[in-house]
């Protein structure tokens, strides 16, 4: 009869592992794991990230606006060689994700300064190109150009989502 309080124990134990299995498979981890960021003052913009590849950093502020309480851009950069196009996510036909076929390339949470428990995040995400590489020039070498066509498929895109815990940042 000792027996059934165990098997109990257990099967609660198991149980309660459920949604965090759950969790694991609806919530990919990101190719660039990195720790929390420092804490941000109001009305402060900061940089997220630079993407090298789509020539384009990502900077932010928290805004105090009780609405929108933080706001993010993607900043083009001058001199640079583009290798992946930047594409804003709301111009997108569908939210990135994994069976979109994006890949969570990082996870940026930066908290307030004023109100730790007020934190942005922001996650990039890339997809891979299709474009097979073009034919080797008269230099040998072989170049992809963003701006002008090339021989079918698509170049390689980088796009962000933010996520504000409105409630925490009143």
């Amino acid at each position: 009869m000792r027996i059934a309080p165990i098997l109990l124990a257990a099967a609660i134990a198991a149980m309660a592992q459920l949604p965090s299995a759950r969790a694991a498979t609806t919530d990919p981890k990101p190719e660039i794991e990195r720790p929390i960021a420092s804490a941000q003052p109001v009305d402060q913009e900061h940089t997220l990230r630079n993407i090298p590849e789509a020539c384009t950093r990502l900077q932010g502020q928290f805004t105090g606006d009780a609405a929108r309480p933080y706001a993010f851009e993607a900043v083009p950069r001058d001199r640079c060689a583009q290798r992946a196009i930047y594409v804003d996510a709301a111009k997108l036909k569908s939210a990135p994700g994994v069976k979109s076929g994006w890949i969570l390339n990082d996870r940026i949470s930066v908290p307030r300064a004023d109100a730790p428990n007020c934190i942005a995040t922001v996650e990039v995400w890339r997809r891979d190109g299709s474009a097979a590489p073009p034919k080797l020039d008269a230099q040998g070498r072989s170049r992809l150009y963003l701006d002008k066509p090339q021989g079918g498929g698509t170049a390689p895109m980088f796009t962000a989502t933010l996520a504000v815990d409105v409630k925490a940042c009143h």
